[in-house]
């Protein structure tokens, strides 16, 4: 059988069709869309969710010529090319690597995001949009009734498998959720806190969030499960490297780099 091989501008019109990316507004580090280019053409994809020396080196392991991640290079700004960064585009042209990155536009799909996928690992239905920025809404949210507790468990499981801990607050005895919000990432804020609140959200599901939050939270009587940043965005990427095989047939793994957070 022969071995797949796709051009790379082939792979990011897909990708950018797919998750809209012209459309989706973004911090301005995020930089959505091919970073680095390569000589190509894409034979083996791998995917993680930071664009990191340890990232690179495992798909370079991996034979990849081609890395998707939902952090790319670029979120520390305009920098000069030397040190540690240096030595990441030094090893990307080195090995032909080209990388593709895609923030929100990914966070927000309704089939491959992180949230909807999330959400479904922890036996959720999402209804309606949650996490509003700018003018889209990145998280999601729904209606249920489960213990919290039982919930926690499920949060902690993913959190675990993906090499962190859950962090838990307003856990009372007996708590039930019967409407829940949820945004991967740094989610927790005093912005989603008070759009939580005002939507009767009694339990907010987030990556990770500022100490305060965990305050404000208690006061609102609201539940928040910290599952990890990294963690509850692992979902995203593996998504789109099952899309990429299904499409152009290309085989893909994703690299493991968890930072505990």
């Amino acid at each position: 059988m022969p071995q797949p091989s796709v051009p790379l501008e082939r792979i990011a019109e897909h990708l950018d069709a797919v998750l809209r990316t012209a459309e989706v507004p973004d911090y301005p580090g995020a930089m959505n869309g091919i970073q680095v280019e390569h000589l190509g053409p894409v034979t083996r994809c791998a995917v993680a969710v930071d664009a990191s020396m340890r990232t690179i080196e495992g798909a370079v392991a991996a034979g990849a010529n081609l890395l998707l991640v939902h952090h790319g290079l670029f979120w520390s700004g305009v920098q000069p090319l030397r040190g540690r960064f240096y030595e990441r585009v030094r090893r990307l042209v080195q090995h032909d690597l080209a990388v593709y990155s895609s923030h929100l536009p990914l966070d927000l799909h309704p089939t491959l995001g992180n949230n909807a996928l999330f959400a479904r690992a922890l036996g959720l239905e999402p209804t309606a949009p949650f996490a509003r920025f700018q003018h889209i809404s990145v998280g999601v949210m729904g209606d249920a009734d489960v213990d919290t507790a039982t919930l926690a468990d499920r949060a902690r499981a993913v959190a675990e498998r993906e090499g962190g801990a859950l962090v838990a607050v307003g856990m009372a005895a007996g708590r039930r959720t019967r409407r829940w919000a949820l945004c991967t990432g740094a989610g927790a804020s005093s912005d989603t806190l008070r759009e939580a609140a005002a939507a009767g959200v009694d339990t907010l599901i987030v990556g990770e969030g500022p100490h305060h939050t965990g305050v404000e939270a208690q006061e609102l009587d609201i539940a928040v499960l910290y599952a990890g940043h990294y963690a509850t965005e692992t979902f995203g990427v593996r998504a789109l490297g099952a899309e990429l095989e299904r499409t152009f047939g290309l085989p893909w793994s994703f690299v493991a780099a968890p930072t505990g957070l």
